[in-house]
């Protein structure tokens, strides 16, 4: 019997009642606790053999209260771990096994820019996601990433997949597009990015040349720091500049 991750979205009515639900009543309920989540996600980790609903006879799928919470726990490690399906996967499995599951430290895009996710850095950096996960991530379509990597918004992905940065500005990037901003609109913000980095590495290249092991290190560390320091500074002059400008 596979067991169920406990608590959160599917405590509806529908679920206490033990009924099997549509995907329209599975989003309202998810919506609740996920509110950006779609229908095309729900399908999306369907294929990725992360629930299992039941078909009609006629093709329509149904979910049972099992289902929805899986679907929550799936939808709250990404939010809360940023683990790729893959780990996921592997933590459902034990879970089913009646196994203990660890967890990283919870941690949030912000927390990362603010240099406060040390701890979990090397997990971060080690996560990757596939193609089709980063396109439902981001709820876009194959042409919207491709149009996005052509001015280089995203960079290529390695025979490993997208790194985890690659999901959060493929997020970002939708986000903008609904305020009309469009890829060739964000090219300057790669170049300030791209001259950023230029500048961190510029730091940074003699501490990971060096020939003690611990000096190496702590040129990552700095590197770190370095960019969220960019970051924020980034952020606090365009906040300023938006103040003193006339209306």
């Amino acid at each position: 019997m596979r067991r169920t991750p406990s608590g959160g979205a599917g405590s509806g009515t529908a679920a206490r009642r033990g009924g099997l639900m549509s995907i329209g009543t599975v989003l309202q309920q998810l919506r609740e606790e996920f509110p950006e989540v779609t229908i095309s996600k729900i399908r999306f980790l369907e294929a990725e053999g992360l629930v299992e609903p039941r078909r009609t006879p006629s093709g329509y799928r149904k979910f049972s209260p099992d289902d929805v919470e899986r679907l929550a726990y799936v939808l709250r490690i990404q939010r809360d771990h940023y683990l790729p399906l893959k780990v996921i996967r592997e933590h459902l499995d034990a879970l089913a096994r009646g196994e203990e599951v660890q967890l990283p430290a919870p941690s949030r895009p912000r927390e990362l820019l603010d240099g406060s996710a040390d701890q979990d850095s090397e997990i971060l950096a080690a996560a990757r996601v596939g193609r089709a996960e980063l396109i439902a991530a981001a709820d876009v379509d194959e042409a919207e990433l491709v149009e996005w990597e052509s001015y280089g918004l995203i960079g290529p992905a390695d025979e490993r997949g997208y790194d985890i940065e690659s999901v959060s500005v493929a997020k970002l990037i939708a986000d903008l597009g609904r305020f009309g901003l469009e890829p060739r609109h964000l090219r300057v913000l790669k170049a300030a990015a791209d001259r950023e980095a230029d500048l961190v590495e510029q730091v940074v290249a003699p501490l990971r040349r060096h020939r003690n092991p611990q000096t190496r290190i702590h040129a990552e560390t700095t590197a770190r720091e370095l960019a969220a320091l960019s970051v924020r500074l980034h952020a606090a002059l365009v906040q300023s500049a938006l103040r003193y400008r006339p209306h």
